[in-house]
């Protein structure tokens, strides 16, 4: 027999799942944005850590950011 808490992990998933459910999309966008920063040369990435950082500081907000900056690391 199904306890009461085993039968909700079994439908909504553990919070870990859930966790990793949410992130995933963003996941998918650092991932698609690998093929153009693979091109970049060493000089080239540090180039575009300072656009991010511009960028940043020129009030975009940083969860638009998110994606770029961690395909550049």
């Amino acid at each position: 027999m199904l306890g009461l808490g085993l039968l909700a992990k079994k439908v909504f998933g553990t919070p870990n799942d859930r966790k990793i459910k949410a992130t995933r999309p963003l996941v998918e966008k650092i991932n698609a944005l690998e093929p153009d920063f693979e091109k970049l040369t060493d000089t080239e990435i540090v180039a575009k850590t300072a656009e991010l950082r511009n960028r940043a500081q020129n009030g975009e907000s940083l969860d638009d950011l998110l994606p770029e900056a961690f395909a550049n690391c």
